[in-house]
């Protein structure tokens, strides 16, 4: 008796005890890794070609007996040929690339039933409507379930008969033969689309594809600190499947507009306030936009250009949880740039009895310029 080879459980990394569900999930996993479409491997080809010889003599109980028994050589006595698209099951391969329902999951026909499309749609709202929240009404135009045919496809009091063609497979095979062997390709049956049945009369209005396009305007509720670029996504309000009521879902991207006044970081903002030169000396309360409205903010005497004042709790809302954010406020004090020649003299005056004392640092409020420009910097 010839010595049994194991080059083929090898191929797939399986024991010779595999079960068939062992050797088929084997089989998946490398096709989807090693498929030439995919794979970057410069080896790809060929050892796709190994598996696929190799599934499909251990997929195939009779061959695998003649293989444990005689290996390789008893294979080609019996007059087995290699193909390299061919596994006497094509239904495993297309399940290995694209998933287990494309053909109806058993090799019939292709369910009637799918789940329709996703669609995305995007709407542009301002920081105060984030930091409040609000309903919108989004315009879309979606594929939605004829009502004139039920989503079957087929005028009322009419039905549909098997595909002669295909058989009500959904698919055709054809073989060619060339000098590296056969090749199986496969393809949507050109008679019914795939499906494996045809119409005996398509409905008037939807033309057989069960789903009609029209517009419909979705209620959206932006929840209060919502971030630019998020999405919303409103189940079951999608495309319709192809003859199907089953519908994707919706996704709504939300655009804020910019706002002069602010930057936004995270549930932070950034502003800045313009104050006198002689305000800032002598102290003020001037009056600072947040997305709720104006509050008063307290100059102190001696604020420095560029100092930056944290107001805890005036920011944005957080999307998840009942805490706000922070603003910050930004001094951008004024020096005067027009001058009469008496405002001049008087300023003048001032600067000659204000000594060097007045512009010392209070306490370690302020360490000079540098100090700011690496704060700033941060």
């Amino acid at each position: 008796m010839a010595t049994i080879e194991s080059e083929y459980y090898d191929v797939l990394g399986v024991s010779r005890d595999a079960s068939d569900a062992d050797i088929k999930r084997a089989f998946r996993t490398l096709a989807r890794e090693l498929h030439p479409d995919v794979s970057t491997a410069p080896d790809a080809d060929t050892r796709f070609k190994e598996i696929v010889e190799a599934y499909e003599v251990l997929s195939d109980s009779e061959r695998r007996a003649t293989y444990d028994r005689f290996g390789k050589a008893g294979l080609k006595n019996g007059g087995f040929e290699p193909m390299y698209a061919d596994f006497g099951n094509l239904t495993d391969v297309f399940a290995a690339f694209f998933g287990d329902d494309l053909l109806g999951g058993t090799g019939g026909s292709r369910q009637r039933s799918q789940r329709g499309g996703d669609l995305q749609a995007v709407v542009e709202i301002d920081l105060e409507d984030a930091f409040t929240g609000l309903s919108v009404s989004v315009p879309l135009d979606v594929a939605l379930p004829c009502d004139h045919c039920a989503a079957s496809g087929a005028e009322p009091g009419t039905g549909s008969s098997t595909c002669r063609t295909c058989s009500g497979a959904g698919v055709v095979r054809s073989v060619s033969q060339n000098i590296f062997g056969q090749f199986v390709q496969q393809r949507a049956c050109p008679d019914c689309g795939g499906v494996g049945e045809v119409l005996e009369h398509p409905c008037s209005q939807c033309r057989g594809d069960g789903r009609v396009v029209l517009g419909r305007k979705l209620e959206v509720d932006v929840p209060r600190g919502i971030h630019d670029g998020q999405q919303i996504r409103v189940r079951g309000e999608g495309h319709a499947g192809f003859r199907s009521t089953d519908r994707g879902n919706a996704f709504v991207v939300v655009r804020i507009r910019p706002d002069s006044r602010f930057v936004r970081d995270g549930d932070d903002l950034h502003t800045a306030v313009r104050v006198t030169m002689t305000d800032a000396a002598l102290g003020t309360t001037t009056k600072v936009a947040t997305p709720a409205g104006d509050i008063d903010l307290d100059v102190r005497a001696g604020a420095q250009p560029g100092e930056v004042r944290a107001i805890r709790g005036q920011g944005m809302p957080s999307l998840r949880g009942s805490r706000r954010g922070d603003l910050y406020v930004r001094l951008d004090v004024a020096v005067p740039t027009h001058l009469t020649a008496e405002q001049r003299s008087l300023l003048e005056d001032v600067d000659a009895k204000v000594g060097p004392e007045a512009y010392a640092p209070q306490g370690d409020e302020d360490e000079g310029f540098f100090h700011r420009l690496k704060s700033a910097l941060r």
